[in-house]
């Protein structure tokens, strides 16, 4: 048997036109309205969000002569006490940037708070042009600066999630563009009213997580030419959480860092006292402001899959199990009741119905180190799984590859014989090109919010299985929890009064 898979960009956009039809109806608004940029203007950014990846995607960003960042935000004054990934590596692309190695070099920390925003921003737009000083306005509360700058037609959203929803939604009723980093919420019904007003607004959405990935092309042709038989699961695994993950409120009194307005940080959720463990990169673990490894991570992997497979409505079911831990209480170990923050690590179970091109199937997801167990085929060649990758499982064979389908592989490798690939096409613009043509030209990305509603309702549900302890069954068409009543309340939050969406 002999197949010949050419990798075509077109055909997984046209799929995914398909996917985003399949889940709800592209008003024409969407093509242009009162957000619509002319081709020849740049998009003025209202930039909210300097931590240290709102900074560090700034560097691209703002290099790019299709856009102009003519403010920033964020709660955070300045602090050096930021989470990254290396000690220098924020502070080196800066410098790269700026074109300046000593920037930062008095900063003992990790630099971030939208005093840093604004200051990267001015040096950089004042040496480009070739003036001694640029303003760029800064503030701390996203609601005053859309009241008060006019000249901005994009929101772009790097905060912590519980956030997103709140600015995309207050952004799309000013008729401005929202590209926000993912998750679109972290709460469902936050999540479906962000969707919703992404197709009726007359403005352009974007999820950053999105990604053309022309291996899936090359998966769903092996899947749909039978390689591995009937599809049964598909299993995803990452070495996620790379952050401290806390089990419990904690409990000691912190006073509020200088130039930190905690209110403000704490948005639309309920007064807490102030604690630096919920802030910065540990904010993913919570329940009310994150929406743990598989939200930071399974956006990345999932969206194009989902919208590659043609996957057009979100599972209808979720199990969920995850690590529990002990305490010593007087000596004596007694469990400890998390139900504020995600687990160490877990695993979830996800129910697809069949689709139009899909049977019923199952997504297994891992986090925590956690990975399926490793497959006969691979255990007898003594191979192992590697610490993140994706498994396609059939009733006749499997495909193996990378976290996001990167080398896939048929198991047993010796069906690879049967393939021959001919060379890949050209992929097209990547990164922030993708939102920056679609908004400047005034036509829906494939990245749209709209697009990524399957995908963001599965995810979530992830959150409200691990909640409720239990299996929960899900109505999408009524956004209801059908054999667990009680774990409705999981799809929504307490809203901190000012704050109601």
């Amino acid at each position: 048997m002999t197949s010949t898979l050419k990798i075509n960009r077109r055909r997984f956009l046209e799929t995914t036109a398909a996917a985003a039809a399949g889940f709800t109806i592209l008003p024409r608004s969407v093509f242009g309205g009162r957000g619509h940029t002319a081709p020849s203007d740049q998009l003025a950014i209202a930039y909210i969000g300097c931590g240290t990846q709102g900074l560090r995607e700034m560097t691209t960003l703002i290099a790019d002569p299709s856009v102009r960042i003519v403010a920033v935000c964020d709660p955070n004054k300045f602090t050096t006490d930021y989470v990254d990934w290396s000690a220098n590596g924020l502070k080196n692309d800066i410098r790269r940037a700026l074109g300046d190695p000593s920037w930062g070099s008095k900063m003992s920390g990790i630099p971030g708070g939208r005093d840093v925003g604004q200051e990267f921003v001015q040096k950089y737009y004042a040496k480009a042009k070739g003036v001694s000083r640029y303003s760029c306005p800064s503030y701390a509360d996203f609601r005053e600066l859309f009241e008060k700058e006019k000249d901005f037609d994009t929101v772009k959203i790097m905060t912590p999630d519980h956030l997103h929803a709140a600015i995309a939604i207050a952004a799309m009723r000013k008729g401005k563009h929202v590209v926000t980093h993912k998750p679109i919420a972290n709460r469902m019904n936050e999540a479906r009213r962000t969707i919703a007003l992404a197709g009726t607004a007359g403005v352009g959405s974007h999820l950053l997580a999105w990604s053309y990935c022309s291996e899936y092309d090359t998966i769903k042709g092996w899947i749909d030419a039978g390689f591995i038989g009937t599809l049964r699961e598909i299993h995803n695994w990452s070495n996620r959480p790379v952050w401290p993950q806390w089990q419990a409120n904690p409990s000691e009194v912190v006073p509020v860092p200088g130039g930190f307005d905690w209110p403000l940080w704490l948005g639309p959720v309920p007064d807490r006292p102030y604690h630096p463990h919920y802030t910065h990169a540990v904010f993913r673990g919570w329940y009310d402001f994150g929406g743990g490894s598989i939200a930071d991570m399974g956006h990345y992997s999932l969206f194009p899959l989902f919208l590659t497979l043609g996957i057009q409505k979100p599972s209808v079911s979720a199990e969920a199990y995850g690590t529990t831990t002990s305490i010593l209480d007087n000596g004596v170990s007694r469990g400890l009741k998390n139900d504020v923050a995600f687990p160490l690590s877990c695993m979830i179970r996800f129910h697809f119905t069949a689709g139009k091109t899909l049977p019923p199937f199952d997504l297994i997801w891992y986090d925590g180190g956690m990975r399926p167990l490793v497959p006969e085929e691979l255990r007898s060649a003594g191979k192992t799984l590697s610490p993140e990758g994706m498994m396609f499982v059939g009733d006749k064979g499997k495909i193996i590859s990378g976290f996001r389908g990167e080398k896939p592989v048929l198991v047993p490798e010796s069906k690879m014989k049967w393939l021959k690939q001919e060379e890949q096409e050209e992929e097209g613009p990547r990164g922030n090109s993708i939102w920056i043509d679609a908004f400047r030209n005034g036509t829906p990305s494939p990245g749209s919010f709209i697009h990524a509603g399957p995908v963001t309702e599965t995810i979530l549900m992830g959150a409200v299985a691990l909640q409720a302890g239990k299996i929960v069954e899900y109505d999408a068409s009524a956004m209801k929890i059908t054999n667990l009543p009680e774990a409705n309340r999981f799809l929504t939050r307490e809203y901190r009064p000012g704050w109601e969406l």
